[in-house]
């Protein structure tokens, strides 16, 4: 496939941004080449890129194709049309892009009291909508999908709580792995009514289950929030982590832009073999175009190890 070219207007504007290895040039009207992929799979979502590209997501997904990026994540995937979510898949197919996650969204935001109660009516719409999400995975190639056990039921112990999310995770598990598909749960800093609140406590579940297609999702913007000490907890999750997503802290920005050290722990888990896709679950730190070339800046800064 020829490598996409971009016509951008004031590419440098407000602070430029220079990179041999980017291919970006000091002309306000320059011809773009695509840029160097990155050494991480770093997956932006729908609206990231839409001041250079428009409203239009594919757009906006060969925009992040010839800045780099080869991954792509989409929360809202499920509520998508059918074709629309085959257009987003072909997209990808021809661009050699990889799908990151959607979200499975049997239960809404905000969260409710689902998965701790162990009631039949929740278990049922859970595998139900296990069995749409293998549908929804085939039409744009995705692997991944995210689950949220959500709330604690506050008349039954936490053991008890564990136990029911252990069961109805599990039933949802045997859905979707002979399809090869992976759930990635989600511990979430949103609100203390949330379940699932650490990464040792989302390991033990994973383990409890002992299934390929549950894994943990490691959002390090809401882990910096909940226990701190990034690299270590990865270390100590390691074998049960299926995916990673990006925020920095204080703001849930690009990286850079908050407290947390970005290029170490990128390095960190690059250097144990990790291949997948790091999602890009943050807002831009700037508004318009520059905001969106600072972004991408900020990730050269912290692919540069």
């Amino acid at each position: 496939m020829e490598r996409r070219k971009f016509m951008q207007q004031s590419l440098l504007a407000g602070g430029a941004l220079v990179s041999s290895a980017t291919g970006f040039a000091a002309s306000s009207t320059t011809m773009v080449e695509d840029a160097k992929p990155f050494k991480c799979n770093y997956g932006f979502h729908d609206g990231m890129f839409k001041n250079h590209a428009g409203p239009d997501f594919v757009e906006q997904i060969k925009f992040g194709y010839s800045m780099g990026f080869r991954a792509i994540e989409d929360n809202g995937m499920m509520g998508r049309k059918p074709e629309e979510q085959a257009r987003i898949g072909e997209t990808l197919a021809k661009l050699g892009m990889s799908m990151g996650v959607f979200v499975n969204q049997f239960d809404t935001w905000p969260v409710q009291v689902s998965m701790t109660t162990g009631k039949k009516e929740w278990r049922d719409k859970f595998v139900k909508y296990c069995q749409d999400a293998i549908e929804v995975a085939k039409r744009c190639n995705a692997k991944w999908m995210t689950v949220v056990p959500g709330n604690y039921e506050r008349k039954l112990t936490e053991h008890m709580q564990m136990a029911n999310v252990i069961d109805m995770l599990r039933a949802g598990t045997e859905v979707i792995e002979k399809h090869g598909l992976v759930m990635v749960l989600e511990p979430l800093s949103d609100t203390p009514e949330l379940f699932l609140r650490r990464s040792d406590q989302t390991y033990a579940i994973c383990r409890a289950i002992n299934s390929p297609s549950c894994k943990i999702l490691y959002d390090m913007y809401h882990m910096q929030r909940n226990e701190g000490d990034i690299i270590k907890h990865i270390e100590q999750t390691w074998d049960e982590i299926g995916y990673f997503q990006i925020g920095d802290n204080p703001g849930r920005k690009e990286p850079g832009t908050g407290e947390m050290n970005y290029q170490n722990i990128f390095k960190f888990i690059h250097n144990k073999g990790y291949k997948g896709v790091y999602g890009m679950e943050h807002g831009n730190a700037q508004p318009g175009k520059e905001g969106e070339l600072a972004l991408i800046k900020a990730y050269r800064a912290a692919d540069s190890f």
